[in-house]
């Protein structure tokens, strides 16, 4: 773990593009390599469409290390989350995890994240783009007698899809903790130290494909024997940004500075799952619940949702949603979704027309495109669950 965080930085200068832990290995392997988040990271390998499909098949190895890996420790940290977050945390036991959102003081996201429980601790991880403005933020707020340490010796890998456990599970891990606490035994949104060849291992059974998976937080040192490991079970291909962004549209995971923004909130995006009944009130006591409350109760103008367009042509960010000639939404992501063979969407749209089945125009570069609102995800989620067989 790195030393807590230091919230001096030299605001005035540009900060150079960044390179990951495995940015030679990526190269090494044929990665075309982009800017993205301040990093230079693969954008794919052999094709985007191939890799996509190979996930949804075997399992994608993703190089996630941009993301920002948190952790807050001390008295009353559980109580301190639930001042920042609208997610229930001193509910939360041990080896869970759960989905939040970082809100503005008027109830906009700031960024989505996952929380995990790991007993003497609580582990956040938060997007790449916005780590470094998250933690100022989560610092500034937090009471005394709670720290906040921000790993930047670690890396974070994601193992997705149909056979990712076996390709996981034949490197042999054993169990740091509780020896029940096997890689079989987790479950999606659960969490278990592991070692590997005398490595230690944080691991949980998520990701943001909509298949089952795993993400593994490692010590930047050993990331790239892992990788190597890992790359090494027939069943596993390195996969870039390409396919990781239509894996998580069609599974319709929205993604922050596109479906999520400080000019969205929670409600209207269709993430009221992440907010429990007894923090849908005004005095819930983090920041915008006011404004949450209101809109649980009154509802909001517009929502979330999913469209499926007719034809080939995709419809990017900022097309125009229109209704009997009205604009009546904005598209905030889209693409060609390789397994359903089509070009889908997700947008924000007046609420009385985010009703499955309702008919709806796409405006995209002087083009008129046809376009239905359907519930999301746009292909099953594949996750493993409590009690599932």
């Amino acid at each position: 773990m790195s030393d807590t965080y230091d919230l001096v930085r030299d605001a005035g200068a540009k900060p150079p593009i960044l390179t990951l832990p495995l940015d030679a290995w990526h190269r090494e392997r044929g990665g075309r390599m982009v800017e993205f988040a301040g990093y230079h990271m693969p954008v794919q390998y052999e094709g985007i469409m191939a890799e996509h499909q190979w996930t949804r098949a075997h399992a994608g190895l993703f190089d996630v290390s941009h993301m920002g890996q948190l952790v807050l420790r001390g008295d009353n940290v559980a109580q301190a989350l639930e001042s920042l977050l609208p997610g229930a945390f001193t509910t939360l036991k041990p080896g869970k995890q759960r989905y939040s959102l970082l809100l503005a003081d008027d109830g906009g996201v700031l960024d989505d994240l996952i929380v995990t429980n790991r007993g003497d601790d609580f582990y956040v991880v938060v997007n790449g783009a916005t780590k470094h403005a998250d933690i100022a933020h989560i610092a500034a707020r937090l009471p005394e007698g709670v720290a906040l340490a921000h790993l930047e010796d670690h890396a974070l890998l994601a193992l997705q899809g149909p056979e990712a456990a076996v390709a996981l599970g034949a490197l042999g891990l054993v169990p740091a903790g509780d020896a029940t606490r096997t890689l079989d035994a987790l479950v999606f949104m659960e969490a278990a130290p592991f070692v590997w060849n005398g490595v230690a291992l944080g691991v949980s059974r998520s990701g943001y494909t909509g298949e089952d998976g795993f993400e593994i937080s490692v010590h930047r040192d050993h990331v790239a024997a892992l990788a190597d490991a890992l790359l090494a079970q027939p069943a596993v291909k390195p996969i870039g940004l390409g396919a990781r962004d239509s894996l998580r549209l069609e599974a319709g995971l929205p993604l922050y500075g596109h479906d999520l923004s400080p000019d969205i909130d929670p409600v209207e995006a269709d993430l009221g799952f992440a907010i429990p009944a007894r923090r849908r009130v005004a005095d819930a006591g983090y920041p915008g619940a006011a404004r949450l409350a209101r809109a649980f109760a009154e509802g909001t103008a517009r929502r979330r949702v999913g469209l499926l367009i007719e034809g080939r042509m995709a419809a990017r960010e900022g097309a125009e949603v229109l209704a009997d000639g009205r604009t009546v939404g904005t598209v905030t992501s889209g693409g060609f979704a390789p397994s359903l063979e089509r070009p889908i969407a997700m947008a924000f749209v007046e609420t009385a027309l985010a009703v499955p089945g309702t008919s709806l125009t796409l405006s995209v570069r002087g083009k008129t495109l046809a376009a239905t609102v359907t519930s999301l995800p746009f292909h099953p989620h594949r996750y493993v669950r409590k009690g599932a067989a």
